[in-house]
């Protein structure tokens, strides 16, 4: 069997992003594997903490990929200041073809563009994938699950960092499915009455008050915060009072896109071209769309750069939605040259940490030896890019650890979901399995 069989029966995922099913990385042609290590997401050190205590099994699942799409090249991009990775990733590199390459403290340091073009000097075309020039890019814990893929093992754990209003913010291995509830009790539990997750960050993750929702395989922590906390009050309000409120207030000044990473790498991205698009009804619709086609939802344009704190990032997630809806496809500018004043106005993370109002709780984020071992997990039947999974149990049926729940049609996009523990299945839904430990 070969490697890209063996990741896709291990239901390997993307670990930091989207969620895209790895195997179809892994069956095509490039040059060059580069895992990305950045983690520029306030408060959130698991890339740190794995790249620290499984370096070898990252560079063993990135010589495996290499070998599968034949790239001579291997590149890990990790940032400078986390010291201890970066010593860990370089002996684990040590007379293979994977090096490091040093990446400064800034917002967004992982963005896939961004990323790629530090790390070989290359731009990926508009609307483009790293494969179109000849990149295969990954998240760190992805290449660990490719190495274990190799070895027979699937995707059953993942690890996070619990941050924020905690009382001992802490970076854990959990089952997949496991709750944020009991998450954050491993971190000492909330400091907050009222806590709020922000799943994935502050920047670019979900705000959600519902502690019982799941970890699943693209889970990178959570950001726990008072309910009264001014980012999860701006975060909280619906999507008719954000519009609203640009409509009324944008002054077009532009910071908003005179700052954004991805304007600044050369790309057609305008957001304050959408915000005018709130002033007008659907004359022109199309045409403003198109400024935010190529946004990476950052969110460094409504929680940095507008003087006013409106909400750009939303307006271009809403324009992007409406052209995937409509089939509108990138039509603009496919030539890309970086901005002269791109690397002045790189954000560093402690400006803005400051920003966010969260100076206070940037503290370390230990690895808890052990993972957490739940009585009960809820496994969602998708949990990444693609279809979700056909359940292949029923109420009642005992299950191995490892054993596949789920399953999926051959030639469709997705990703196998596997039990972490020996269990009966308590629970099958059109949306997910609930598991009961033996």
């Amino acid at each position: 069997m070969n490697l890209v069989e063996q990741v896709r029966r291990a239901g390997v995922v993307g670990a930091g992003g989207g969620g895209f099913p790895t195997h179809v990385k892994l069956a095509a042609k490039a040059d060059t594997v580069i895992a990305n290590g950045a983690e520029c997401e306030p408060l959130l050190h698991k890339d740190a903490v794995v790249m620290e205590h499984q370096a070898a099994q990252i560079v063993r699942g990135m010589l495996l990929a290499m070998e599968a799409v034949g790239a001579r090249a291997g590149i890990v991009g990790i940032k400078a200041k986390n010291q201890h990775a970066v010593a860990t990733v370089e002996a684990a590199c040590r007379g293979t073809a994977v090096r490091v390459h040093l990446l400064g403290d800034y917002y967004p340091a992982g963005d896939e563009y961004d990323l790629v073009h530090e790390t070989t000097g290359r731009l990926i075309p508009p609307g483009g994938i790293p494969l179109q020039i000849g990149a295969v890019v990954c998240n760190v814990e992805t290449f660990v699950n490719i190495a274990a893929a190799a070895e027979g093992r699937p995707v059953t754990h993942k690890t996070l960092t619990i941050a924020g209003a905690v009382r001992e913010p802490r970076t854990l291995t959990v089952p997949i499915g496991t709750s944020f509830r009991e998450c954050i009790a491993a971190a000492g539990g909330a400091t907050t009455s009222d806590p709020v997750l922000c799943i994935g960050g502050l920047m670019m993750g979900e705000t959600t008050d519902n502690l019982d929702r799941s970890v699943i395989k693209t889970t990178t922590g959570a950001v726990v915060l008072p309910r009264d906390h001014h980012i999860i009050e701006r975060k909280l309000k619906p999507p008719p009072i954000q519009n609203a409120i640009g409509k009324s207030a944008c002054d077009q000044c532009r910071y908003c896109t005179e700052y954004c990473p991805r304007f600044l790498l050369g790309y057609a991205v305008e957001p304050h071209q959408v915000m005018r698009s709130l002033a007008f009804t659907a004359t022109g619709q199309e045409h403003w769309n198109q400024w935010a086609a190529l946004c990476c939802s950052c969110g460094l344009c409504t929680l940095y750069a507008c003087p006013e704190e409106l909400y750009p990032k939303e307006a271009c997630d809403q324009s992007r939605a409406e052209m995937h809806k409509a089939d509108v496809k990138w039509t603009g500018a496919m030539t890309v040259k970086p901005h002269p004043m791109r690397d002045g106005r790189r954000v560093p993370i402690k400006t803005l940490m400051k920003k966010l109002h969260i100076l206070q709780y940037d503290h370390a984020a230990p690895l808890q030896e052990g993972a957490l071992a739940p009585r009960r997990v809820v496994l969602p039947l998708k949990q990444g890019a693609g279809s979700p999974n056909q359940a292949l149990v029923k109420p009642g049926d005992r299950v191995d650890a490892g054993q596949p729940l789920g399953g999926l049609p051959e030639k469709v996009l997705g990703a196998v979901i596997h039990a972490p523990f020996a269990a009966s299945v308590a629970e099958v839904t059109e949306n997910h399995i609930v598991l009961t430990r033996l």
